[in-house]
């Protein structure tokens, strides 16, 4: 009966580390299949940040141009320095 339970014994452990091998690789699959799915919507992202940066580039030109400054981008104004003169 021992070589018997020896043999289960085998087996079972056999049964297990094909179980967890398995298992793993199912995990590795689903990790592999996320990070692709969250690089792939990250530079989704990216493309339509740099979409909207273009759209909003493109207002202001036309809003330039049109003569009529916005009040959130205000145009560069030529200063005149400030020396320690003044008095």
């Amino acid at each position: 009966m021992d070589g018997h339970d020896a043999d289960n014994s085998k087996q079972s452990t056999a049964d297990m580390t094909a179980f967890v091998q398995n298992l793993l690789q199912q995990m590795q699959n689903r990790f592999q299949t996320m990070s692709e799915s969250i690089i792939s919507k990250i530079d989704e992202m990216g493309n339509r940040i740099d979409e909207l940066e273009q759209s909003i580039n493109e207002l202001r030109t036309e809003m330039g141009q049109e003569g009529s400054p916005s009040p959130a981008a205000p145009l560069k104004s030529v200063e005149e320095p400030k020396s320690g003169d003044d008095s």
